[in-house]
This record gives structure tokens, sequence and C-alpha cells, in this order.
């Protein structure tokens, strides 16, 4: 294990990086897919709803081998951390529609109407006193939604990303021993486990 952390620790690096850059874009995309189902023209609704049908329903694996083997056939060629990337966010940006939708149709409609009658633009509405209070209701959920897409990160190890798993499974096969994926498990856990416990806290937050 100690041999192997130096090359544990570059697939650390690239596994948090992609993760973050994941989280970051999926939820970004998520938040402008939902409001899009919700208000949009009905075209805007249906690819809305379209969109987040069927990513919700493909596994993760299945739409990173698609970006990343398939598309070069039509022309499209993307490195292992920009496809990786591109898997990782859309089926992330899928799930945060879902769960932004749900924190806003909890809001009652008063507080539309109260905006209205403020004399408040829709915009200004809906993101300045809306989405503000549906991230409260949205938190625990969607911090359980980026735990999954970090843990998903592993999958990257398929279109030879360099990532934790890919430099556990190198070091493994370079030193003849299983030692670097048992300290590539454990430091998920570490990193991970505490993710965990936070979401649990912050459910117990809103009971």
């Amino acid at each position: 294990m100690w041999r192997a952390l130096p090359m544990l620790w570059r697939g650390l690096i690239n596994t948090a990086l992609l993760a973050l850059t994941s989280i970051v874009l999926g939820s970004l995309a998520g938040v402008l897919i939902c409001v899009g189902r919700l208000y949009g023209p009905k075209p805007v609704r249906l690819i809305a709803t379209g969109f987040i049908d069927i990513f919700r329903a493909l596994p993760i694996l299945v739409v990173l081998i698609v970006i990343y083997y398939a598309l070069p056939f039509v022309g499209i060629r993307f490195g292992s951390f920009t496809s990786a990337s591109i898997a990782l966010s859309i089926v992330l940006a899928a799930f945060t529609a879902e769960v932004f939708r749900a924190g806003i149709k909890s809001i009652p409609d008063g507080q539309f109407e109260a905006a209205m009658a403020l004399g408040l633009p829709f915009r200004i509405t809906l993101f300045k006193v809306i989405i503000p209070q549906a991230l409260r209701i949205a938190t625990p959920p969607q911090t359980s939604n980026c735990i999954a897409i970090a843990k998903d990160t592993s999958l990257a190890s398929v279109v030879a990303m360099p990532d934790l798993l890919k430099q556990a499974t190198d070091a493994q096969a370079l030193m003849a021993n299983p030692s670097p994926l048992i300290a590539a498990a454990a430091i998920y856990l570490i990193i991970l486990w505490p993710a965990v416990r936070l979401v649990a806290w912050l459910e117990s937050r809103q009971t």
C-alpha cells in the first residue's frame, strides 16, 4: 500500500476534479432543466421531460460508453476526462431536475401570488423567492445524489481515465498484490462516509 500511494494520490486528484466538475455542471444544468420543465413553453417542457426520463432510466455506464466509444463513429470525439464529465453531469442533471421540481412544487402558490402583488417580475420571483426556499427542501436529496455521482466516478476507469480505481488497478497489476485496491477502497470510505453522515444530519434537521 505504501509503495502504491503516489499512484493512488494522482488518481485521487483526478477523481476529485471529475467529481467536482460533474457535480457543479450537473447541478446547474438540472436547475435550468427543472425550470424549463415547469415554466417553459410546451416544446421545452416536452424536451425537458424526455431528457429527465431517459437519463434517469439509463445506467451511467451505458451513457459513458456511448459518449466515449459510439460518438466517434459520427465524428464527435472527446477525451476520457471530458467524456466522463459529460456522462456524469447529464445523469446528475436529470436527477437534480426531479429533486428541484419536487422542492418547487412543495412551495405554496401563495408565495407566487404575494410576489406578484408586490410587483416582482416572474424571473425575480422564481430566482429570488421560490428557488431559495426550494433549495432548503432539496438539499438533503441533492446531497445524496452528489454522493452517488462521486462514487460513480469509479466508472471512468472503463474509458481509461486515470482515476483512483484505475490507478489502484494498475498498481495491483504492477505489484501483483491486491493491497492497492484495498487502499483505494479505504480512501473512498474515508472521503464519502462523512458525506453520508452529512445527508443523515440534513434529513434529521428537516424532520
